[in-house]
């Protein structure tokens, strides 16, 4: 039995070497033949480096470098591309996903009660409150306007059965987001919880105006109700101005007032061009998001491997 392990890194110097030592010592206790695919994201430190010692000193350890920075979705899109467990595991290499939940996460796959052992976070302990605050409101948001299941906390990582790693690998869009990914396909998943856990060494590269492009991103790709929004904002616009026109002419039959006021004017006519700027930016983003799909564009190249018959571009 091969367990693949799929870890993103990014500038991850620091905290490479205490992950590694880490889940070599929880793997050791697990009855299974790991597999270590460590994807580096165009990283600019040591991190290349490293996964050259790492794979030159491990059999186990296998490494696919970028030839630029192509994002986290990308990078795991690579491992699921190039895993060959009968499970596989996506995991952060700053240890904020904990390793010695993998002997518990594969046990509950091997009941055969599951597809999917996926984990939250049952606290943002450490996390700045207005982040957090934004957090849950997505997570509300994007499981009322799409029909991808994303639970409050939800992270990437997660031990999954050969069958849904590979139709991840089948979801070939060029717009990523793995959390609508993981929930759209389905399969039977169990959630384990646990509380939330900071880094071991360096910084974050998510922060907050990168996690609300992801989170409008995430809206784009499972939801048309932004669509709806803008439609309805058309419709109630309509029937307002029909109002509006009908109020003036009741008014000037009735009471003879000549109509006035250049202020409510240029007010009225900024509301319905501020109105129609936003409809027409919601309508831009998701030509955006087929323009890019229909580029056919590889998802990542690839500069160097330790892998054989990898294929460098995707």
């Amino acid at each position: 039995m091969i367990v693949s392990l799929i870890v993103p890194c990014y500038n991850e110097q620091e905290a490479l070497p205490i992950f590694y030592r880490e889940v070599k010592r929880v793997l050791a206790g697990m009855e299974c033949t790991p597999e270590l695919i460590f994807v580096n994201d165009g990283s600019h430190d040591n991190t290349l480096s490293i996964l050259r010692s790492l794979a030159a000193e491990d059999a186990a350890v296998s490494y696919i470098s970028f030839s630029r920075n192509f994002g986290k979705e990308a990078a795991m899109y690579a491992g699921f591309c190039n895993a060959q467990g009968d499970y596989v595991a996506v995991m952060d290499a700053d240890m904020q996903d904990p390793p010695s939940l993998l002997p518990e996460m594969l046990s509950m796959l091997e009941s055969g009660d599951y597809d999917s052992v996926a984990t939250r976070r049952v606290s943002r302990k450490g996390e700045p409150v207005i982040r957090s605050w934004f957090a849950r409101r997505f997570y509300r948001l994007i499981n009322r306007i799409s029909d991808a299941d994303i639970v409050d906390g939800a992270r990437d990582f997660r031990l999954m059965r050969r069958a849904m790693a590979d139709a991840i690998v089948k979801m070939g869009e060029y717009n990523r987001f793995s959390k609508g990914i993981f929930g759209w396909i389905g399969f039977k998943t169990c959630w384990l919880p646990y509380e939330n856990r900071e880094r071991v060494a360096g910084e974050t590269k998510w922060n907050f105006w990168r996690l609300l492009k992801y989170a409008i991103d995430g809206v784009i790709n499972f939801s048309q109700v932004p669509l709806s929004v803008a439609s309805w904002f058309g419709i109630s616009m309509t029937f307002l101005s029909f109002a509006a026109i009908l109020f003036i002419v009741v008014r000037k039959i009735v009471f003879g007032d000549p109509v006035d006021g250049w202020a409510s004017t240029i007010c009225i006519i900024t509301l319905i061009g501020g109105i129609q700027l936003f409809c027409m930016g919601i309508m831009g983003q998701y030509i955006a998001k087929m323009y890019m799909e229909v580029k056919h564009r590889p998802h990542f190249i690839v500069a160097e491997s330790s892998r054989e018959g990898l294929e460098k571009i995707k």
